[in-house]
């Protein structure tokens, strides 16, 4: 099975899973949508999903087969790493776990296959040596699939340059924590750019109001264009842009999630 190339300069946007009761009934999904057909929808709306069970636990082979074939051909998953290999205090002897995810169907997904998510505790600290070992332990590919990690940090340790150049030297994607508690690294250090942003309110009726929709698309273009938003803030020397372009994954998430969907529909609109 020959690996996906990457399409350069492509914007997907999502949100995290589809499964969640307050967007039936015409919040997202149209009233009398049956749930069997729900992701089959939201493949129609979106241009990607983060798929958050993955963190949980294991997923059933089938279901990513399944997955594949009720989405459109340009359709990409994001996937979430499982919580078993990064909720650990040395990260160095997650390696049996990172083996047991790959082995549970997920490239049943096949040229659907995005990013794998890794993410860690608010609790968890940087450490160089630790967190290089389990960088190591990502695989490049699986059953003939290129695979591309990123890696979702939730302390102020990870503000460190050295985070950064070990990230870079892996080509791992450090998640961009947009409108959050969480701590905003927007270095990029990957061949793409992966950003979750967590703002979405009640009282906008996309989640974002406007002029924020209209920012968070600007830095998306601007990323898939190869460069580095200047209103971002990076922890080191931002890269020399990319003239090739960049792949930009965007997840509207968090928030108030009733409005995620909106947003992210607002955003593609905004991006295309």
């Amino acid at each position: 099975m020959a690996a996906k190339e990457t399409p350069a300069g492509k914007i997907r946007i999502g949100v995290g899973g589809w499964t969640y009761e307050p967007w039936r009934g015409g919040a997202f999904f149209p009233k009398g949508l049956t749930q069997a057909r729900e992701l089959q929808y939201a493949g129609s709306k979106l241009t990607s999903i983060e798929i958050n069970g993955t963190y949980y636990g294991s997923q059933k082979p089938a279901s990513f087969m399944k997955w594949h074939d009720e989405t459109p051909d340009d359709f990409i998953f994001s996937v979430k790493g499982p919580r078993f290999a990064t909720n650990r205090r040395i990260l160095a002897e997650a390696g049996e776990s990172v083996e047991r995810f790959f082995k549970t169907g997920v490239t049943g997904l096949k040229a659907k296959l995005g990013p794998v998510n890794w993410q860690f505790a608010t609790t968890k600290r940087f450490d160089a040596d630790d967190f290089g070992a389990f960088l190591k332990l990502l695989p490049k590919s699986v059953d003939g699939l290129a695979i591309r990690h990123v890696v979702e940090v939730r302390h102020e340790s990870f503000k460190n340059p050295d985070f950064i150049a070990l990230a870079r030297e892996h080509g791992v994607a450090v998640a961009m924590a947009g409108d959050s508690d969480y701590p905003q690294i927007a270095d990029v250090t990957a061949p793409f750019v992966y950003a979750r942003i967590m703002g979405t309110t009640e009282t906008e009726e996309n989640g974002y109001s406007a002029a924020a929709l209209d920012q968070w698309a600007s830095r998306a273009k601007t990323w898939a264009a190869g460069g580095s938003p200047q209103d971002l803030a990076t922890v080191a020397p931002a890269p020399k842009p990319d003239t090739a372009g960049r792949e930009v994954f965007l997840y509207v998430i968090s928030g108030h999630k009733e409005r995620n969907p909106a947003a992210a529909m607002a955003l593609i609109e905004r991006v295309s």
